[in-house]
């Protein structure tokens, strides 16, 4: 259903997209804390304007009609646009403030993303961090977030965004295996293994000028890359891990390293939509990655 919407004062169909979001005229005034009687008023002053009712109004409860779906359907794009158009003036002038919606990897958010936002936040003491953590695809547009940060991520015109760290993955066993001997004679090499579930079956490695083979035998499969590291520091067998996730073992001396995976690349993009304004915030949280890890490495 399509309409032809007469000229409307933008505030009051910004307060009727925060009730509507809320589903109650009391909901939205907790969650903004403008008075209730206020949001009241300036709905029904829009539905006057537009001459059509946009809430049923209940005893106990309130549902939008036809009407006000359509109206919500076809203006919260283009509201959300000018909302940002104003945010991304008003930081130029009075720096990066409001709320920041960030989406991370599993993995990135348990070791880096809690220190980062820390950090992040005492920088710009006005904006407010609400980071989630998914392993899955998020789409930022869809589910509301200004930035994600993706592992490898694939190409998408409906994103854009910097690369801020890159590592590679490195053969790790604990101290006390003994790395299988190839006596120069290639061949596949059988080691006691941690693996991932899904991971390929052979383990390509370079080790100085020599390629090698290795042939895993499961004894453990995981889907956790941090359950990989774990039970590889207890004594498991050997595993793939990324740098960044082997570098404490290496450091202390409970893992030990056979070698780098060959052609298995690791790069970490920070990414927001390319079809609006980018906010001050986004560009400060960016500006704040790549110079959190220098030489887009680990510090």
């Amino acid at each position: 259903m399509s309409h032809i919407w007469p000229t409307m004062d933008l505030s009051e169909l910004a307060d009727f997209h925060l009730v509507a979001a809320h589903g109650g005229f009391r909901r939205a005034s907790l969650a903004s804390g403008r008075p209730k009687a206020t949001l009241s008023r300036r709905v029904a002053e829009l539905e006057a304007d537009l001459g059509v009712r946009l809430f049923e109004r209940g005893s106990r409860s309130l549902r939008l009609t036809e009407e006000g779906r359509a109206l919500q359907s076809q203006t919260q794009g283009p509201l959300s646009d000018i909302a940002e158009a104003s945010e991304t003036i008003r930081g130029g002038l009075s720096g990066p403030r409001g709320r920041l919606r960030i989406n991370v990897p599993v993995l990135f958010g348990t070791i880096a993303m809690g220190r980062l936002a820390a950090a992040f936040a005492t920088a710009y003491p006005q904006v407010r961090l609400e980071v989630t953590t998914e392993d899955r695809f998020v789409d930022p547009v869809e589910e509301g977030y200004d930035v994600v940060i993706r592992v490898n991520p694939h190409p998408n015109d409906q994103l854009v965004g910097r690369c801020f760290l890159k590592d590679h993955w490195l053969l790790v066993a604990p101290a006390s295996l003994a790395r299988p001997s190839d006596n120069d004679r290639g061949g596949e090499l059988r080691v006691p293994a941690v693996v991932r579930i899904g991971e390929p079956g052979l383990w390509k490695i370079l080790d100085g000028d020599r390629q090698l083979t290795f042939l895993p035998d499961p004894v453990m499969r995981f889907s956790s890359m941090a359950m990989v590291r774990d039970a590889v520091v207890a004594g498991a067998g050997a595993g793939l891990l990324p740098t960044y996730l082997a570098a404490e073992g290496l450091a202390n001396g409970s893992l030990t390293t056979w070698g780098k995976v060959v052609d298995h690349q690791v790069e970490v993009w920070v990414l927001h939509t390319s079809q609006k304004l980018v906010s001050s915030k986004v560009k400060a949280f960016t500006q704040f990655l790549i110079e959190a890890f220098p030489d887009a490495s680990w510090p």
